[in-house]
């Protein structure tokens, strides 16, 4: 079995990168802040990123339940997950998203996503009461920090002051980053983890079978054990260069990762950290190749 720990879906893409709005076209493509980037794979033609694609693949590619987590240049899809989760309650943990001077929501959610990095007020305490807030709702926290070492002593803090509240780092503490293995050691505090989303984004340049990360991933194990780490795709971002199989498949092959902690890093450490119960085996279909 495997979850993927980092995953994005939208209805409608209406969000902001710095200060500049965010908006999907056709054929996969978005205005990003005024540049045309191709934001998806070309064959999601209406601009639409939804669950039913996103069931599609991981059903294709054997991948047993998803966490949906969210990114301010998507915009706030709060109201289309919590209609994702209802209709497939065995496969999807959701995030709302915590946008800096607004009101949020964790009702109906599993967690809460902030995306740190992108903050006015870089400093993590100022923001304490949403970590506070999802603790005492027994909610996880899913954050991307900034680059290196910017954020992890405010980071710190809040685990310190709160050592029960669950917190996953996301894109693997931005490992291509000066400094990336100061937000790993994060994750030797008992319930802080790491996931990969986004880790094959990062050593884009290097492509398939990506063995720096492979490398990277050993070496984060080396930090906080492989207990510790998680799979995710980025999807579908990380789409518009590879298969959602290839986000994972790069681990299932690699020689220099054992067969247990492949089982950790892909299954195991994500169904304990997310409480994913009742997980159906999915029944492999050949294709044409």
């Amino acid at each position: 079995m495997i979850i993927d720990a980092h995953a994005h879906l939208w209805k409608k893409q209406s969000g902001f990168v710095n200060r500049k709005p965010v908006t999907a076209l056709k054929n996969g493509k978005s205005d990003f802040g005024g540049e045309i980037r191709q934001m998806m794979p070309p064959y999601m033609l209406s601009g639409e990123n939804t669950a039913e694609m996103l069931v599609s693949n991981m059903d294709y590619a054997g991948v047993n339940a998803a966490v949906i987590t969210q990114e301010e240049i998507d915009g706030n899809q709060d109201k289309y997950l919590l209609s994702v989760k209802e209709k497939y309650p065995n496969r999807f943990m959701i995030c709302s998203l915590y946008e800096e001077n607004k009101p949020y929501a964790l009702d109906g959610f599993d967690g809460i996503k902030i995306c740190a990095g992108r903050l006015k007020t870089q400093d993590l305490t100022k923001h304490y009461f949403v970590f506070e807030d999802a603790c005492k709702k027994g909610k996880f926290i899913s954050v991307d920090l900034a680059p290196g070492d910017l954020q992890t002593a405010s980071m710190r803090e809040i685990i310190q002051q709160l050592p029960e509240l669950k917190i996953a780092i996301g894109h693997f503490g931005m490992v291509t980053e000066k400094g990336w293995e100061e937000q790993i050691k994060l994750a030797r505090f008992k319930n802080v983890f790491i996931e990969s989303g986004g880790i094959t984004w990062l050593f884009n340049s290097e492509f398939y079978p990506y063995p720096s990360a492979v490398k990277a991933v050993n070496n984060a194990a080396g930090i906080c054990g492989f207990e510790k780490l998680m799979w995710g795709s980025d999807y579908p971002r990380t789409m518009v260069e590879i298969t959602y199989k290839m986000s994972f498949d790069f681990i299932i092959k690699s020689k220099e990762i054992s067969q247990q902690n492949k089982n950790k890093f892909l299954f195991e450490n994500a169904r304990a950290f997310y409480n994913f119960n009742n997980l159906k085996q999915i029944t492999p279909i050949k294709h044409m190749l």
